[in-house]
């Protein structure tokens, strides 16, 4: 309880000292860096949350999801996406397969750490994305949080937190292809959030 309420408060505490970022215009280029949660597992390209939310957008989004990814395989990959596209703006959604492959966290803290300085080195704004600590009890009382974690490195690198987009879509069992993907419209629904999330933070220019 006192971990979950701390992790609260950091989320709190970050929200609250970021500044609000400059819109992105119809057609910036957007890197989406994650595993299958990103990639679209068992769907069509073109039902998996990245193009979804540029359809909503007008951004241009490359979808940078690689099935089984751990945070240190995205990291080795993201250099040559950075220097292939250029983005602007780059969606970090990473460390489920960490957490399941029961990898050390301060590994995937580094990691993560990592992705976000490189990210800024070549002059994009990062956003990271929490995903949920594998749990049995969390799954079957449609629970799922992720870890106290993210939180903390968002506010250590003053990085934007979109902190319940895929815990809430990986809660909803009506959401979900099995237990670890989302089904189509739980990509609906991911790209749903992270477009509302993105518009409070600034990204996404107001109707």
């Amino acid at each position: 309880m006192r971990a979950a309420l701390l992790a609260f408060c950091v989320i709190l505490l970050a929200a609250c000292s970021a500044e609000r970022a400059a819109p992105l215009p119809p057609g910036s280029v957007v890197l989406a860096l994650g595993d299958s949660l990103t990639a679209g597992y068992g769907l069509a390209p073109e039902q998996a949350w990245p193009a979804l939310l540029a359809g909503r957008t007008g951004w241009k989004i490359v979808n940078g999801g690689v099935s089984g990814d751990k945070t240190d395989d995205a990291l080795a990959r993201l250099p040559a996406l950075m220097d292939e596209h250029a983005p602007a703006l780059v969606l970090v959604t990473l460390g489920g397969n960490d957490m399941l492959r029961k990898q050390p966290e301060a590994q995937t803290r580094a990691n993560l750490a990592r992705i976000l300085e490189l990210v800024r080195g070549r002059n994009a704004q990062p956003v990271l994305l929490a995903t949920p600590r594998p749990s049995v009890a969390g799954a079957l009382f449609q629970n799922l949080s992720p870890p106290a974690f993210y939180a903390e490195i968002a506010e250590e690198r003053h990085v934007p937190l979109i902190g319940d987009a895929v815990p809430a879509v990986l809660s909803d069992p009506n959401l979900k292809l099995d237990p670890l993907h989302p089904n189509a419209e739980g990509h609906a629904a991911l790209a749903g959030r992270a477009f509302d999330a993105l518009r409070k933070l600034g990204y996404v220019r107001p109707n």
